[in-house]
Formats: C-alpha cells, sequence, structure tokens
C-alpha cells in the first residue's frame, strides 16, 4: 500500500477505491488554503460544501490528501446517488419488477437500511423518497392535498420489497433512496482512506456531517460549531478530539401554513412531517454512521425525542 509520501505526481490515488484523478481536475475542484494551524481543503459533493482540515506539513502534502477525501466522496455520490442514470440506484429503480443483483457495497448498505426500518418501527424508510413529489419544503405555504399524499403511500414500504442480499425485488413503481445513509458513510470511508495512508491528524467534514481521525498535534482539540440559523450563528461549540459528529434538522426546509410549520422530516407511515420534531439535534459517537444513525431516529421521535437519546450511550444537543 503506497504511503502518503509516495503518491504518482500526476494521479493521486485512493488506495481502497481505484480511483484516479488527473491533477488538473483535482486543481479545478479542490481548493487549499493555508490555516494558522495546518490547512483546509474544500470541494462539493453529494449536494454540500465538503471541508478536509489538517495538519499537514506542506500545502502538496494537504492537496493529496483532499484529492483522496473528495475522490471518495465522489466516487459514492456517482454510485448511489438517484440523480445519476446508469449506477446502481437508477437500475433498481427502473427495473420495473424485476429482481437485480447489487454488489457487496451496496448490498451493505441495504442491510443496514433495513436495519433502521426495524429498529425505528418503520418511521425510517428508504421507499419513502416519492413522497417529495408532494412536497416542496422551500418555505411557502404549498400544503399537498391529503389525497395526494395517500395515493403516494401506496409506493412507500420497505416491507413490499423482497430483499434477499445480493438479490434485490422492487415493486414496479417504487423507488430507493440512499441518501439518508450516504452521506455519513462517505465520511466514514474518507477517515479509513486517511488513517491507511499516515498519521495526519484530519477532520472530514461533508456538509456537518464529520467525523476526526483522531486528537489534533498543534492544538488542545478540533472545535466545532452546532449551527443555529435562528441564532445567525453557532448555537454551541464542541471540542473534539475523537469519534464524529452527525446533525439531523429542520431549520432549512420547511413550509408555513396558518402559523403552523412543517418540517421536511418525513413520517413514512403517514406521509406528514414528523409532529413536534426537534429545530436540531447533533449525536456524538464513534462512527459518523452511527451519529447519523441516532439523530436521524431521534428526528423521526418527534416529542421523544430526548426521551430516546437518553436511553442511548451517547452524548447529544437537541434544540426545540
Amino acid at each position: 500500500m503506497k504511503q502518503q509520501d509516495e503518491y504518482d505526481e500526476d494521479f493521486p490515488e485512493c488506495p481502497h477505491c481505484a480511483v484516479q484523478l488527473p491533477v488538473q481536475e483535482i486543481d479545478r475542484n479542490v481548493s487549499i488554503e493555508a490555516l494558522p494551524q495546518g490547512y483546509s481543503g474544500r470541494f462539493q459533493a453529494m449536494g454540500s460544501p465538503c471541508e478536509l482540515l489538517c495538519e499537514a506539513k506542506s500545502a502538496r502534502d494537504a492537496k493529496k490528501l483532499a484529492a483522496l477525501v473528495a475522490a471518495e466522496a465522489w466516487r459514492i455520490e456517482v454510485k448511489l446517488s438517484r440523480y445519476i442514470d446508469g449506477n446502481i440506484i437508477h437500475k433498481i429503480n427502473s427495473a420495473k419488477g424485476k429482481t437485480v443483483a447489487v454488489d457487496g457495497e451496496t448490498a451493505q448498505l441495504l442491510d443496514f437500511a433495513q436495519t433502521l426500518y426495524s429498529m425505528s418501527d418503520a418511521a425510517f424508510d428508504i421507499t419513502s423518497g416519492v413522497l417529495r413529489r408532494a412536497w416542496t419544503f422551500d418555505g411557502n405555504e404549498n400544503i399537498p392535498a391529503k389525497d395526494v399524499v395517500e395515493a403516494l403511500l401506496s409506493l412507500v414500504g420497505w416491507d413490499k420489497v423482497d430483499w434477499q442480499s445480493p438479490l434485490l425485488t422492487l415493486p414496479a413503481e417504487m423507488e430507493i433512496d440512499l441518501g439518508g445513509i450516504g452521506k455519513e458513510y462517505a465520511v466514514d470511508r474518507s477517515i479509513g482512506i486517511l488513517r491507511s495512508v499516515g498519521n495526519t491528524p484530519c477532520l472530514v467534514n461533508f456538509g456537518g456531517d464529520l467525523a476526526v481521525t483522531g486528537p489534533p498535534q498543534l492544538r488542545k482539540a478540533w472545535t466545532v460549531g452546532i449551527e443555529a440559523v435562528d441564532l445567525g450563528g453557532a448555537a454551541k461549540l464542541i471540542e473534539l478530539r475523537h469519534g464524529a459528529l452527525a446533525t439531523s434538522g429542520d431549520a432549512r426546509r420547511f413550509l408555513m401554513k396558518d402559523g403552523i410549520r412543517y418540517g421536511h422530516v418525513i413520517d413514512p407511515r403517514t406521509g406528514w412531517p414528523v409532529e413536534e420534531a426537534a429545530s436540531s439535534i447533533t449525536v456524538a459517537a464513534d462512527t459518523c454512521t452511527q451519529a447519523g444513525m441516532l439523530s436521524t431516529l431521534a428526528m423521526l421521535k418527534g416529542a421523544f425525542a430526548e426521551q430516546f437519546l437518553d436511553s442511548q450511550s451517547e452524548q447529544y444537543w437537541c434544540r426545540r
């Protein structure tokens, strides 16, 4: 396995996913900035601003690390996005009831989605993406008609899917969407890759879901702010030395009608936004996938989010 100082000059290579990116593409899509304590690498992926903070010795080393992280984020996006034709998700969603064989990585994610479906009593359901046809959370007051929502519910329900790994049979007209777990998975994959190529302290942040390779050396801890949109800044600063953080919330995506606020977290069993959902829930855990699982399940609990989180062993921050 290549070490950090042994990368090809023209093609930074990910030792895990065999992705190679021309150096021109890295220069165009990944920006590097020197910070008082290390470097920042920024790029866009999965509909989110993404960032690598690292205590690399030089801008050249920082760009190599950022290239690995960006390559993995883009690989996962291309493979799992429901917006990209020709990938495994498109193949499943366009199969018209035919059985599709999936690869090992996709199978693991489907197994995880099935576990979340069971843990949440069907409140977490990767077939519920079709409900976006009725709901557009852009701050207006366009609440869909009940009959429109009811009609879409016939296309929702993991219990209607035949999943016998690696074979998936999705009823015609139904869809799956792994967006609810893909970003946290990408963060953990990136952390694993960074650890495999060296010991440079790093923090990977994909749209507010983040993890660290370990404690920094040039500062006491990684300082992370939990955003508070209504307060115009960070509601809380967290010092992180190990593990990960993930946040779920509806501060930016909602509807308002007759003084009632409808957040974007939808209960797939009813087709309507979760009642009394928290504004924001952040969970700290060993991995970003674990933190994301708990924050998402807590949001789906509505008024009982804190009660659910209190039953877990992880630290959390909940804003109403």
